[in-house]
């Protein structure tokens, strides 16, 4: 059973950027298909990006070109680099695992997730 812990979240400007890191226990994580998810302020959680296990990357169109999700199974832990921030990224990260197999067409949706972090805050102001 994966243990998911979160981090690198913060407070940051418009533009800037952040590394967020979903180091796993007790499993190991190249194992599992890995995706972010977010939720902001009076809005639905939503998946943002996901990799599978083979290396396989989804996006949502609202990240796509500035959100980067890799792994480093050496370090048992899944990365997703967030650049051009904007108030709108102003969220709760969490990242979730599963061991199922999952379809990339599916893979942003939480329903296909078994295991999570309890998340990691981004604020972004302007």
């Amino acid at each position: 059973q994966a243990q998911l812990v979160e981090s690198g979240g913060g407070s940051v400007l418009s533009g800037g950027s952040l590394r967020l890191s979903c180091a796993a226990s007790g499993s190991t994580l190249s194992n599992y298909h890995v995706g972010w998810f977010r939720r902001a302020p009076g809005r639905a959680r939503e998946g943002v990006a996901s990799i599978g296990r083979g290396g396989s990357t989804t996006y949502a169109d609202s990240v796509k070109g500035r959100f980067t999700i890799s792994r480093d199974n050496a370090k048992n832990t899944v990365y997703l680099q967030i650049n051009s921030l904007t108030p709108d990224d102003t969220a709760l990260y969490y990242c979730a695992a599963s061991q199922r197999s999952i379809l990339l067409s599916q893979s942003l949706q939480e329903g296909k997730y078994d295991y999570w972090g309890q998340g990691t805050q981004v604020t972004v102001s302007s």
